[in-house]
């Protein structure tokens, strides 16, 4: 699925009030160069309003929509492999969007780190809305890996979920 435009905007907007932090700390002598990662995992659920598979003029963000969100990331460690392995569940919020926070864990780096394969999944559990309940994208893995410059931040953006109407408006949508 290709990333409207309009997501992508909408995004970007989020973007760069997540990486809007405070300025980076001095190091202490003896601290590794290169921090853990604050990994953000995150997305949206909206309503495909015309069953169309993409978002619209007529399709809009759902809130209150329930999603579990599984990761797996690999630490970077001499002796061992190490991951650590997430399962939580996330409600939207008015926007539609739902996120994780995951503050800075020993030997865990952003996906950039060609060394490092870290993956995170999105599914679909439950719709708050009744005219909007049928799954459309019922889970995604496809994610966009954003760094931020500043105190090491990692945003994993995965691909949008969807819901439809179980029966398509045709005076809104066509035929």
């Amino acid at each position: 699925m290709a990333m409207n435009p309009i997501i992508l905007l909408f995004l970007l907007s989020l973007f760069t009030n997540v990486l809007e932090v405070e300025p980076a700390k001095p190091r202490l002598p003896g601290k590794s160069r290169l921090p853990n990662s604050h990994i953000i995992v995150m997305g949206f659920v909206y309503c495909d309003t015309c069953s169309n598979n993409s978002f619209t003029r007529h399709s809009y963000f759902l809130s209150g929509a329930e999603v579990k969100i599984d990761c797996i990331f690999k630490a970077l460690s001499p002796k061992t492999d190490e991951q650590i392995t997430l399962s939580v569940n996330r409600t939207t919020d008015k926007y539609g969007m739902y996120k994780l926070e995951i503050p800075s864990v020993d030997g865990v780096k952003c996906a950039e780190d060609p060394d490092v394969a870290s993956s995170c999944l999105a599914s679909l559990i439950w719709s708050p809305s009744s005219s909007c309940s049928v799954p459309g994208y019922r889970s995604t893995s496809n994610s966009i890996s954003v760094k931020g410059k500043r105190d090491n931040i990692c945003i994993y953006s995965l691909n949008p979920l969807s819901y439809r109407p179980s029966k398509k408006d045709i005076t809104l949508c066509g035929s």
